[in-house]
């Protein structure tokens, strides 16, 4: 049977999602919990390959099993072994052809910015900004940062294609902690961070907001500042 699960996770435990060697990543953790249960070899596909410290709250991750298991016992079961930095939020069985990542129609990111006062408890879960932000700076590149573009100037790695679509990104600010909300078709490795790093830029002054859209429209491959992976959120994925 084919299944797809919602986890959450801290990414501070991990080297990100994807199986690299024998570090600890995501993808390990469940493929060794899963393939106990199933007693035979499990490979999971994720919707997102979040980075070492990158966090999720709703990752979507679709599997096959031999077994047939029910979605609260498969649940339970996977629970007892990925605790305490993994948890299994919602299982659901799915048709055979359905990939975690091949079948997502939006994305959801979100980024955490202190604003306030240093906080260390915070360190891995917030970013603790050391400058003060002009937030309707921020606001303005966002604004040039909607719809669709080619993104090359803001994604690590060489791809074929590097053009998607932003829906929407919102600002919401409280107690102090500034959450910048990215809705999307698909964002490419370091993407949220590279936009973020942007912003945070222009937001204290360092660059004009010309920069950004020379960023967007230069066929060169320019450099950017990528925001810390603490700050960062896979929030949801749409299926």
């Amino acid at each position: 049977m084919n299944y797809l699960i919602k986890i959450a996770y801290d990414g501070s435990k991990f080297y990100g999602f994807q199986r690299l060697n024998e570090e600890q990543s995501v993808q390990k953790v469940l493929e060794e919990a899963l393939t106990k249960i199933n007693k035979s070899e499990v490979v999971v596909k994720g919707a997102g390959r979040t980075d070492r410290g990158v966090h999720a709250n709703g990752q979507g991750v679709s599997f096959k099993l031999d077994i047939n298991i029910d979605e609260e016992g498969l649940k339970s079961a996977l629970n007892s072994l990925v605790k305490p930095y993994i948890y299994v939020k919602e299982v659901k069985s799915v048709e055979e052809d359905f990939h975690a990542r091949f079948s997502t129609v939006g994305k959801r990111y979100i980024y955490k910015i202190n604003l306030g006062e240093y906080n260390p408890i915070d360190v891995d879960y917030i970013y603790q900004c050391e400058y003060k932000l002009d937030i309707d700076k921020m606001k303005e590149v966002a604004e040039l940062l909607k719809g669709v573009h080619d993104f090359h100037n803001f994604v690590s790695g060489e791809r074929e294609d590097y053009t998607c679509i932003i829906y929407d990104i919102k600002f919401e600010l409280d107690n102090n902690i500034l959450s910048i909300i990215f809705d999307g078709k698909s964002f490419y490795r370091y993407m949220v961070r590279n936009l973020v790093g942007a912003m945070i830029e222009v937001g204290r002054g360092k660059q004009d907001i010309s920069y950004v859209k020379f960023l967007l429209d230069s066929a060169e491959n320019m450099g950017i500042y990528t925001a810390p992976a603490c700050g960062l959120y896979l929030e949801n994925v749409q299926y």
